[in-house]
């Protein structure tokens, strides 16, 4: 595991999102393995987590690059890359600085799992994932987004208040769908699943899952 410094500190979510990732229902666990199917080659993946998702990596990936910022979960992350069914590196570190210090070849693919909604800049983050995608490579994301309605603002307010501050700078609001088109990619495939069922009064609503083409040029 890398350690770069550059890391996040939230002890409330970090043990919250350690007891979510225990208790996962088959339908997400569904959804990470739909998002994760069909993939091949060299896979960067920004906010590991507890490293859920790298249980359910197909055979045909040679090499996962993890992303993740928390100093609790990151070391969790760690443990499961070594029990992964393929090689996982972790990077301890925030997408932004990984993004500053990135070399080498580029990935065949990106892979944003539950993480859009908690960066600063998601636009610009999506524009340095897209210049590290080679020509033709995809963006998996399986991202919670914004809803309409009174939903809706429930999640602009909870935005602006305490959601962020206790849910590891979760923001409920946002068009990550509109991130991913104007950072350059083509989304090729989406749809809208609910996260939660709809009485629970939660900001969180629906989930999208889905596919995006960097264009072969």
């Amino acid at each position: 595991m890398t350690d770069t410094g550059a890391t996040t500190d939230n002890p409330f979510f970090a043990r919250l999102w350690t007891f979510l990732s225990n208790h996962e229902t088959k339908e997400i666990q569904r959804l990470r393995t739909e998002n994760l199917a069909g993939l091949s080659g060299r896979v960067l993946e920004v906010g590991a987590g507890t490293g859920t998702n790298f249980a359910h990596y197909p055979a045909t990936v040679t090499e996962v690059v993890a992303v993740e910022p928390e100093v609790r979960l990151a070391p969790q992350a760690q443990a499961a890359a070594q029990k992964a069914p393929v090689p996982v590196t972790v990077y301890a570190g925030t997408v932004e600085k990984y993004l500053s210090d990135a070399v080498g070849e580029p990935f065949d693919a990106v892979v944003c799992s539950l993480v859009l909604c908690s960066v600063d800049d998601p636009d610009s983050v999506l524009q340095q994932l897209f210049s590290l995608v080679r020509p033709g490579g995809e963006l998996r994301f399986l991202e919670h987004v914004a809803t309409g309605g009174i939903r809706g603002r429930l999640q602009k307010i909870a935005d602006a208040t305490v959601w962020p501050r206790l849910m590891g700078n979760c923001h409920t609001h946002r068009d990550t769908e509109a991130s991913i088109v104007g950072a350059g990619f083509a989304v090729n495939d989406a749809r809208l699943e609910p996260a939660l069922p709809a009485w629970l009064p939660t900001p969180v609503a629906e989930y999208t899952i889905g596919r995006a083409t960097k264009p072969a040029v």
